[in-house]
């Protein structure tokens, strides 16, 4: 079992997936089961035979996410350029594990850490392209992006403090600078678009050194399009952010408000998972310095 996340997680284990998957699908209860290690926050993620992955969420909160990707994502798909998940049953609860599961298609690829890129012009500008398309389909019908798609001083409490909870990690004087900049910006005050709403390189994959899949669409809804400028800051460095702000036509303004989530998320995540999550300190680390060395 892995390290636990939250204070609220429930246990899950491979024998509690593999009895959970035998009962409700025993057409796959013979497939070997392997616990998937990744920077994921919201769901432990097994993988199911070479083709499938099972996912479970790790607190009651994370069933409104799970519903959400499991409905939005497939009918997002086809207007995307990049692989995106492919939710194929759901499952129900069982064996004293008390939320909805799912299973979905394997998306083979590594997680996108920056280092690891052969070209990282062409994945700044394939991240981009990717964010245009989502936002260029049809927002008829579409549920409101509610975490991050509104106006940033929603969160400004929860900045201020996990900025005040980085002191020691990271440099808190520029980072609530950052962020009071970002709150003065002028809002979003156009129609709403579609939004990811948690475009950390930890939710890209990768495939011979080019980006090929966007994870986690259990944010997916409508908004402000500011919270997707987020890979500037954690996929791009100050050579290749030019091509990704260029590629999305992104106006100041906009950017702005981008660097205000992009100091909020990595903020609140740094010291929240410091002793657990290495995948995500890593990223947000690598997030709140390229923000405090972009120029102002």
């Amino acid at each position: 079992m892995s390290p636990r996340l939250h204070e609220e997680e429930v246990p899950i284990d491979a024998e509690l997936v593999s009895r959970l998957v035998r009962d409700q699908f025993p057409e796959w209860g013979d497939l070997p089961l392997e616990r998937v290690v990744s920077g994921g926050t919201v769901n432990a993620i097994y993988r199911l035979g070479t083709e499938m992955s099972v996912r479970l969420p790790l607190a009651e909160w994370g069933t409104e996410l799970l519903e959400r990707e499991f409905l939005w994502a497939p009918r997002l798909a086809s207007h995307l350029p990049l692989e995106v998940p492919r939710p194929l049953v759901r499952g129900e609860p069982g064996h004293h594990y008390p939320f909805p599961w799912s299973i979905h298609r394997w998306i083979e690829g590594n997680i996108a850490i920056p280092d690891r890129i052969d070209d990282t012009r062409r994945a700044a500008i394939d991240v981009a392209g990717f964010v245009r398309a989502l936002q260029g389909i049809d927002p008829a019908g579409a549920p409101a992006n509610t975490h991050r798609g509104g106006p940033l001083a929603t969160a400004d409490r929860s900045t201020r403090a996990a900025i005040e909870a980085c002191e020691g990690l990271v440099d808190t004087v520029a980072a609530l600078e950052v962020w009071k900049r970002a709150l003065a910006a002028p809002q979003w005050d156009r129609p709403a678009v579609w939004t990811h709403g948690d475009l950390w390189y930890s939710n890209l994959l990768m495939r011979d050194g080019r980006i090929t899949a966007v994870l986690d669409f259990g944010g997916v809804g409508i908004g402000d399009p500011a919270i997707d400028t987020l890979p500037a800051w954690s996929l791009c460095d100050s050579t290749t952010r030019p091509f990704f702000r260029s590629e999305l036509a992104v106006d100041d303004a906009t950017w702005e408000r981008g660097k205000g989530w992009a100091v909020s998320m990595g903020a609140q995540a740094l010291p929240y998972y410091l002793d657990t999550n290495p995948i995500i300190v890593g990223n947000a680390r690598r997030m709140i310095e390229q923000l405090l060395t972009e120029p102002t």
